[in-house]
């Protein structure tokens, strides 16, 4: 351990600590603090218990005197993942130097201090491929792109978007320099880039950031001439704004603005308000704080559900991208998706809009593909956003779960279409617990350049190939996949989204419940697989009819359960 982590490290070990979790009994033990972990260890010769907690993960810790005169104290640590613990711990003295401890050991500041840069298994070697795919390698495999279509190191060095990766696909008839002047037009140099073809019809998907047209209405030729290149000249393409229009006129006074019709020909603006920042992450805070009373009835409860607002925002999320998915395949029109900074709302919907589309994406590995070209390299700021979770007392800065609701919203796709997508519920809860604390580089950072600067790459392990690993894969497949080329269409009519309980509930008595009963349909399905393929057969599945009727069945039985 360096003299660094040692400072912040008052009281190493304490022992006859009494530890409570959810749905188990209290447990005595030792409590240890390490430079990023907190271990508890029953003292029990066989079969003893043994807690690991990455100190990242702890959101907020709270303190206070217990015994006679204050002689012990209790410790409730509130995590990421919305886990509660409580430590009792002898001593008032030690409860409060482990509580110092762990105040500082869990936001260390320097993204180097972090533990995925010790983090070192044995099975993973730091000379393997870090990531899973590149723009290069996006280009090379969609041949139908190359005659409109090149691939753009304008930003080999980040100096014309430092949130961009040092390679972009744009318009063949677009040289370099016309897409640096385009970038000192949109906000943070985000100017349109290509992040999905549709194989069926041609038509695309690009993102940016908003126009700095300003109150004088500003134009820039390049950027039109740019937008305008992305579709034939008898084409209409379409700018999916996911600000309101009232919000666009206001972004004019503060510099920002909209594509005028004017001067954008070719091009018809809708708007599509999606929350975002601090009214998202308020409305996470309630719907985890009425998750978490369980003094409440059942009309209290629905009451605070609905007032959190969080399912209106899933809808938003899936109703925005189902339009952009519409414009594309069943209209035939090319999509520009932009916001405010093209962070945040804009990846969500692009996200959405291409699970919807695009059958590639919606297997295991193309899952994580997508969320490492359209987030992970697409300059989503998960330093800054997934910095705080719900239970977190500190002052809202730029927190905001625009990740986690694209993880709801696959979710959600994922209930109304069993067989639709390879990975199952367990990959995206492990997601959304790394996102926000995790023992590799993934998520670290807000950007390439970032993660360049810091060298991430050379010094952490990939969680995406991680979860590749075949003994690790297995664990997050769905049984139930079977590969269709069609579009996924969800409803979002009120009462077809539900409250994700396998997140908010997870530490629950109920979710408890749910996963084993979840468990032990997933062995009924894999048996009955096994049953009904033909002999002779290598591989085969159930026919689409058999499996919706067999699923429903089974979703019955999970309901009744």
């Amino acid at each position: 351990m360096t003299m660094e982590f040692s400072e912040h490290i008052k009281t190493a070990n304490v022992d006859d600590v009494v530890l409570k979790l959810p749905l188990r009994p209290a447990l005595k033990g030792t409590l240890c603090v390490t430079a990023h972990h907190l271990v508890f260890s029953e003292r029990k010769e066989e079969g003893s218990y043994q807690l690991l907690l990455l100190l990242r993960s702890v959101d907020a810790i709270e303190k206070r005197m217990t015994g006679l005169s204050g002689s012990s104290g209790t410790i409730v640590i509130k995590c990421k993942d919305l886990r509660i613990l409580q430590f009792d711990i002898p001593g008032m003295e030690e409860c409060l130097n482990v509580a110092s401890s762990i105040e500082a050991l869990s936001s260390l500041e320097s993204v180097t201090e972090l533990y995925p840069f010790f983090h070192r298994p044995r099975e993973l070697s730091l000379s393997e491929p870090w990531g899973l795919s590149s723009p290069q390698q996006q280009y090379a495999q969609t041949e139908r792109l190359w005659d409109r279509w090149r691939l753009s190191k304008v930003n080999r060095n980040f100096s014309v978007c430092m949130s961009y990766p040092r390679t972009v696909i744009v318009p063949c008839a677009i040289d370099d320099i016309t897409l640096a002047k385009a970038a000192s037009f949109r906000q943070g140099g985000r100017f349109p880039v290509l992040c999905y073809y549709h194989r069926s019809n041609g038509m695309v998907i690009m993102r940016s950031s908003q126009p700095m047209t300003g109150a004088n209405r500003k134009r820039c030729r390049e950027d039109e001439l740019l937008l305008q290149a992305a579709i034939d000249e008898s084409e209409m393409g379409y700018i999916i704004d996911t600000r309101s229009a009232q919000q666009a006129q206001q972004a004019r006074m503060a510099g920002g603005g909209f594509e005028s019709k004017a001067f954008y020909h070719h091009w018809r603006r809708l708007h599509r308000h999606l929350e975002r920042g601090k009214v998202l992450q308020e409305s996470l805070i309630k719907l985890v704080e009425a998750c978490g009373d369980p003094s409440q009835n059942m009309d209290r409860w629905l009451s605070k559900l609905e007032n959190s607002k969080w399912l209106s925002h899933v809808h938003s999320a899936l109703s925005t991208a189902g339009l952009v998915a519409e414009c594309v395949e069943r209209d035939g029109h090319s999509v520009l998706v932009h916001g405010f900074e093209g962070t945040d709302t804009t990846l969500l919907v692009t996200s959405l809009a291409q699970l919807i589309l695009d059958p590639a994406s919606r297997t295991f590995r193309g899952f994580l593909q997508l969320l490492e070209r359209e987030w992970v390299q697409a300059g989503h700021p998960f330093r800054q956003r997934c910095a705080h979770s719900a239970h977190s007392h500190a002052r809202l800065r730029q927190e905001c779960p625009a990740f986690l609701l694209l993880l709801d919203a696959t979710w959600q796709l994922g209930r109304q279409f069993p067989l639709a997508l390879e990975f199952s519920e367990v990959l995206l809860l492990r997601l959304a617990q790394d996102a926000y604390a995790s023992d590799y580089g993934t998520f670290l950072c807000s950007s390439e350049q970032e993660r360049c600067a810091l060298q991430v790459k050379e010094n952490t392990h990939c969680l995406f190939q991680f979860l590749l690993r075949r003994e690790e894969r297995e664990k997050y497949v769905n049984p139930l996949y079977e590969a269709t080329d069609l579009a996924i269409w969800p409803s979002v009519h009120p009462q077809s989204l539900q409250l994700w309980t396998g997140l908010f509930l997870r530490w629950t008595e109920y979710a408890q419940t749910m996963d084993e009963a979840r468990e032990e349909i997933w062995t009924i399905v894999k048996e009955r697989k096994e049953t009904d393929r033909p002999k002779g057969c290598a591989h085969t599945t159930l026919s689409r009819h058999d499996s919706f009727t067999n699923v429903e069945n089974l979703m019955d039985e999970l309901t009744v359960l």
